[in-house]
């Protein structure tokens, strides 16, 4: 018979049992692992770069686990929308989220209200690489390097318009922190994603955009975009000098993806996909196909992940400071 008034040795005894008696469900729990198909939930749109980078691990992570793995696209606000869904949804081992410096790091220096905290919310499981940033521009501005896209933005007194992949996404604040370096007003056009932003750059609705190379090197190729400068070397982006060469300095940040599972979902779970993952990562075929995609291979630990965002949300509010972001 249980109460409430039960004594504190026989409270704590109780607690011991059930705890004992959980144990097994647990453990079976996580060792059954997937038992059905898991649903990546990429938070941006098909065709971006992130939604590239996560393909490439599809096939590899669904031979791994040995159930299907289900690429589900819920874009919008700056990749939030979907990272909110993972973040109520059931934690169980069959929602896996899709996290970017974006989504975990920049969208709490720039949005009032999140849908989730992203220190508190996820629980992190590991890295899947990191790629640089490069400035493209539109033909139009007839620019060769970052001296000449300077002064053909100048020219402009009627101001310039930029694209980003979303609000509070990397690819907003540098365009934001770009404004310290030009002299003319900079327009801000955010996108649900990078495909409508490409779009519009390749139209010339926009003018430049700051972005991952994975889905903009075939631009730079045929001559459509021309790529003015990258945050740090890039193996798509040969030839393209960095900010730093190009004589600016503070533009040295790069993007990294992982993994998330909802907050309380098993440990054991959470290790057994990490163990899988760095597995996937360190397949040779799988590291060339990310470098293909501009994306250098980072395997690790759910810990290492962890820290790492819980050093980038500070780091990215301090940059939306000094760039005079105001949250929306």
């Amino acid at each position: 018979m249980s109460s409430p008034f039960l004594p504190s040795f026989s409270r704590r005894r109780l607690a011991i049992l059930l705890a004992a008696g959980l144990a097994p469900i647990l453990s079976a729990t996580a060792q059954d692992w997937p038992a059905r198909p898991v649903t990546l939930v990429v938070p941006f749109p098909a065709g971006g770069g992130t939604d590239v980078v996560v393909r490439v691990l599809q096939p590899a992570l669904q031979k791994a686990l040995g159930q299907p793995v289900v690429v589900d696209n819920r874009g919008g606000a700056g990749g939030t929308i979907g990272s909110g869904l993972v973040a109520k949804a059931k934690p169980d081992g069959y929602t896996i989220g899709v996290a970017t410096t974006s989504t975990h790091a920049v969208s709490a220096a720039v949005y009032k209200r999140l849908p989730y905290d992203p220190v508190n919310d996820f629980v992190y499981a590991g890295f899947i690489g990191t790629s640089s940033y490069v400035l493209v521009a539109h033909p139009s501005l007839k620019a060769i390097d970052l001296k000449s896209f300077l002064a053909a933005v100048n020219a402009k007194p009627e101001g310039v318009n930029y694209a980003s992949v979303g609000a509070g996404t990397v690819s907003h604040l540098l365009g934001e922190k770009f404004k310290s370096v030009v002299k003319v007003p900079l327009l801000h056009v955010p996108y649900r994603g990078a495909a409508p932003a490409y779009t519009d750059l390749l139209g010339g609705q926009v003018q430049f955009l700051f972005d991952n190379p994975v889905g903009l090197a075939a631009y730079i190729r045929s001559g459509q975009m021309k790529a003015i400068a990258a945050t740090a070397p890039n193996a798509l982006l040969v030839g393209v000098p960095t900010f730093a060469q190009a004589g600016i300095a503070g533009f040295d940040q790069s993007l990294w993806y992982g993994f998330t599972f909802p907050k309380a979902t098993p440990p054991a779970i959470v290790e057994r996909f990490n163990t899988e993952l760095n597995k996937v990562l360190t397949d040779r075929t799988v590291m060339a196909e990310l470098a293909a995609k501009g994306v250098n291979a980072t395997p690790g630990t759910p810990e290492a992940m962890q820290r790492a965002v819980s050093h980038d949300v500070p780091f990215w509010g301090s940059i939306a400071r000094t760039a005079g972001v105001v949250p929306e």
